[in-house]
């Protein structure tokens, strides 16, 4: 049979012996008589079955375990005064965990200084990222797994069924090997990249922007080729690289500079897809998820 739970009050009374070593003065600090934290004192003690005090007619002393104790029953009680403004700050939304999902383009524009501004005017809360595609994103917002998430997609077709903020709207632009002809060439021919190898996402993962892109081809009376598929776009620049192929990728992403690889802007952008990144969250706002939708919101007006 276990043993009754130590009530708090037990261990301020205890705190208060132990730091007065005096039964008279702890009783005026915790404004009662003597008598009943004689009495409580052996009932922790009892609960505890350790004496936590060596008593005579003229001093009081610690014993080792009641040295032992004093610390943690200090943390103890500093922490559950604590806990009101805890709880009062959670449902502000100023504390607590926000889990927040986001595709590898946002990484190259706005997250960084999202990410170190949002923590800045909110260091109550816990951020916890997680770098994720669409076909990841959206199952686990279902299951409660996230909190939000920023995602990739054409205009107009924001995810159904959930709650979404429009963050920021980008053409697309060429990712070119820097040997190809067209990486230099003053201008860039619309039906000649249309004849190119094609770097690109598989379909699942973001299926708005796959078939904007195969539209464009479809429009001019050409089939893709796809020569290589690839989910990041790190990875799908770092194959242009390596000259498999050409690759349609956010404007965004010209900040990811790697070696041998040129970005292009095709000419007149005519008919060239563009692209959407939203915040997406299931349900009503509350806590820590209001604060960030506020946030975002603010970020997205100003830019």
């Amino acid at each position: 049979m276990s043993k009754p739970v130590v009530e708090l009050r037990l261990w301020r009374q205890f705190v208060a012996v132990a730091e007065t070593l005096h039964f008279g003065r702890a009783a005026v600090r915790l404004h009662m008589t003597q008598p009943p934290l004689t009495q409580a004192i052996a009932q922790l003690e009892s609960v505890l079955g350790v004496r936590l005090f060596d008593r005579t007619k003229r001093s009081v002393q610690l014993t080792d375990a009641g040295a032992a104790l004093l610390a943690p029953a200090r943390d103890l009680l500093s922490r559950a005064q604590a806990l009101p403004a805890t709880a009062r700050a959670a449902a502000s939304g100023d504390a607590g965990r926000l889990r927040l999902a986001f595709v590898s383009t946002v990484g190259y524009s706005f997250l960084p200084r999202w990410v170190r501004e949002f923590r800045a005017q909110h260091p109550g809360v816990h951020l916890e990222l997680l770098e994720a595609t669409a076909d990841v994103q959206l199952p686990a917002l279902e299951r409660g797994d996230l909190d939000a998430g920023l995602l990739l997609h054409s205009p107009g077709f924001a995810p159904a069924g959930f709650e979404h903020l429009r963050i920021s709207r980008e053409p697309l632009v060429l990712a070119l090997p820097e040997p190809h002809p067209l990486a230099s060439a003053r201008s860039v021919s619309l039906p000649r990249v249309l004849a190119e190898p094609l770097v690109m996402f598989p379909r699942r993962i973001l299926p708005s922007l796959h078939d904007a892109v195969f539209g464009l081809y479809h429009a001019a009376g050409r089939e893709p080729q796809v020569a290589q598929e690839a989910i990041q776009m790190q990875t799908i620049v770092n194959l242009v690289s390596a000259g498999l192929g050409i690759a349609w990728v956010p404007q965004s992403v010209r900040e990811f500079q790697r070696q041998g690889v040129v970005y292009r802007s095709p000419p007149g952008r005519a008919g060239v897809p563009q692209c959407e990144t939203t915040l997406a969250w299931r349900g009503a706002a509350a806590g820590p998820l209001a604060r960030f939708v506020e946030f975002a919101r603010r970020q997205a007006s100003a830019h």
